[in-house]
């Protein structure tokens, strides 16, 4: 009986000690460079690559999931998001921007099997490299380090943009949803993929989801997660958007991935040979963070929200939207005048030659 008990105490003193060592190790978001300096570790320990493979999102599992292997699932995931963006339909040469395209997986594949013209952004520096390393030159695709929240390309560069899971690293959501709007050509398409946190505008969080919302913000350097409903207004407040945007939530056909990312671990020992202690200890501290994700989207906490939206043709529709957003707001300064908002349509259409 004594030995249970001592056994048992210092099970729990190690519990405690790795719970102690998990919360002060927390990598939380302090600016864009917390977020680069942590996907340039993760890209030279070359651990995230070897588990997760060149695709660092969730998979797709079919609805209902269907039991899939991990890696291939994160591919169906590109072309299931292809499909529903609409971009099948696309001629070979559409241009692509794909933000936050990690080490290009992504990329590849809408390069490689649409023939589609893919510039890949990260501001990650050792990403960039590792993405290079990956591609055939044969391919019509390049990568280059960029802030997705100061885009460095013109208005109006690309037919299309794409984004998978870089949102919940944007410090300002609404600066992030004009940026991506912006590059897009008038008739182009934004399609994004994201984690979101339910709208606690309508459901405040409770007394244990904030504990836990705290943590998955910390450990993965998020500053916050928007919700579907939030996001999906801020695109449409930056004025660029024709009609509403379109959306889905994809929370169950995500929602393997989290629990087959930990069985990678078991299920692929060669990784303990390969990395050492070392390499084991960092893809352990990653087990609560993955369990608290298995959770939070589990119960309702967190939404996989898919988003997809047209860029207006037209200046008058901007220009509509911005003057219905100053008419929402309390207003410092008078409401413009109807002549002063026709001489600004003018102007834009001599200056775009309309």
């Amino acid at each position: 009986m004594n030995l249970f008990v001592v056994v048992l105490g210092v099970l729990f003193v190690l519990l405690a000690i790795a719970l102690l060592i998990y919360l002060i190790t927390a990598r939380p978001y302090q600016s864009s460079d917390s977020v680069a300096n942590s996907y340039d570790e993760w890209t030279e320990d070359g651990i995230l690559e070897f588990y997760w493979g060149e695709h660092i999102h969730l998979g797709h599992y079919g609805a209902p999931p269907q039991r899939k292997d991990f890696l291939a699932a994160k591919s169906d995931f590109v072309h299931e998001m292809v499909r529903w963006g609409g971009l099948d339909k696309l001629p070979a040469g559409t241009t692509v921007l794909d933000v936050g395209c990690g080490i290009g997986g992504s990329s590849r594949i809408l390069a490689q099997d649409y023939k589609f013209a893919v510039t890949g952004i990260t501001i990650s520096p050792q990403q960039v490299k590792r993405a290079q390393e990956l591609t055939s030159p044969e391919l019509d695709l390049q990568f280059r380090v960029d802030d997705a929240m100061a885009l460095s390309f013109p208005d109006a560069s690309f037919d299309v943009v794409w984004s998978i899971e870089a949102g919940p690293h944007m410090p300002d959501k609404a600066v992030f949803a004009k940026e991506l709007m912006r590059v897009v050509k008038p008739g182009g398409v934004l399609v994004v993929a994201d984690w979101n946190q339910r709208d606690d505008r309508k459901i405040p969080l409770n007394f244990w989801e904030k504990p836990v919302m705290q943590q998955l913000l910390d450990q993965w350097s998020h500053p916050a997660f928007s919700s579907i409903e939030g996001f999906s207004e801020l695109l449409e407040e930056t004025g660029f958007v024709e009609g509403a945007v379109t959306t889905a939530d994809w929370t169950q056909e995500t929602l393997p991935s989290w629990i087959d990312s930990i069985w990678q671990g078991i299920a692929r020992p060669a990784g303990l040979v390969r990395f050492g202690v070392s390499g084991f200890i960092k893809s352990l501290r990653e087990v609560p963070t993955l369990l608290l994700m298995r959770l939070a989207f589990g119960a309702g906490l967190c939404r996989f929200g898919m988003f997809r939206a047209i860029r207006a043709n037209s200046v008058e529709r901007r220009l509509a939207v911005e003057t219905a957003s100053r008419q929402a707001k309390p207003a410092q300064n008078p409401p413009p005048r109807v002549e002063d908002i026709a001489i600004k349509i003018t102007w834009a259409r001599k200056k775009t030659g309309g």
